[in-house]
């Protein structure tokens, strides 16, 4: 990958082709997803939330494999789900900071994915230099993923003030009797959200958050479906069990 700001000077000329598929993420185990994606997300995938170990950063995403490097959904020319993520339906366009100007963000582009060129389809600039209706229409959703991600920091915080966060980990056995752990998850702290008072309730419902709340703990099943695919797949090993666990439940009791 080469993702660069897309500028008028070096770019005047560049396209992008109107058939783009979802290569680029064939080894990629989880995506990011929005609070306003949940809903659609959660019928498909498992959502969780897991922590940048640099900066100590939440993120929201969905899971796409069972270990790193490994996406379940990406087949050849076929995607095992109906909807795609936002973050996916993109590519090969992303945010990213403008190198001009200090901390703005920009609209930037894989200029080596192989749906870009001089000879594709849909042009950024016109003649005139001007953006093309297509390249607005680019920026318009990376204009809204960006007010998505502010919309997701604002509920992570929700979450955390109300410690309704909770460590998680995916303990996955095969066939072969080989156990893996995936660990680094948090969820939703089930418990404590039954025991919130009738005003905490009105006050989370009122700041959007009971709806992306319970599309995750919805959303939880769809590990079923991981190890539904990973069983279908060629790959030798299968699953024969999958459950999530709380981390230092034990410890607890």
């Amino acid at each position: 990958m080469n993702i660069v700001a897309v500028k008028k000077e070096q770019h005047q000329n560049l396209k992008v082709a109107n058939q783009r598929d979802l290569s680029h993420v064939a080894n990629q185990h989880i995506v990011p997803v929005n609070v306003r994606e949940f809903g659609q997300a959660s019928t498909s995938y498992p959502i969780v939330i897991v922590k940048d170990p640099e900066s100590e950063r939440y993120r929201t995403v969905a899971m796409l494999g069972l270990e790193a490097g490994e996406n379940l959904y990406h087949e050849e020319n076929k995607w095992q789900a109906i909807y795609i993520p936002q973050a996916l339906s993109v590519a090969p366009f992303s945010l990213g900071l403008d190198p001009e100007k200090e901390k703005t963000l920009t609209a930037c582009i894989d200029i080596d994915s192989p749906f870009v060129g001089e000879d594709k389809d849909n042009a950024l600039f016109d003649e005139e230099g001007n953006d093309t209706e297509f390249f607005k229409s680019i920026q318009d959703q990376l204009g809204r993923l960006y007010e998505n991600e502010v919309a997701n920091e604002n509920f992570v915080k929700i979450l955390a003030e109300n410690e309704l966060l909770q460590e998680l980990e995916l303990q996955v056995a095969f066939n072969n009797g080989e156990r893996k752990k995936l660990v680094g998850l948090f969820g939703i702290n089930e418990e404590k959200l039954q025991n919130l008072t009738d005003e905490k309730i009105l006050e989370l419902y009122k700041q959007g958050a009971f709806m992306p709340i319970h599309a995750m703990l919805a959303s939880s099943g769809q590990v079923n479906r991981l190890a539904q695919l990973r069983n279908a797949s060629d790959n030798p090993v299968k699953v024969s069990g999958i459950n999530y666990s709380i981390v230092g439940a034990k410890e607890e009791k």
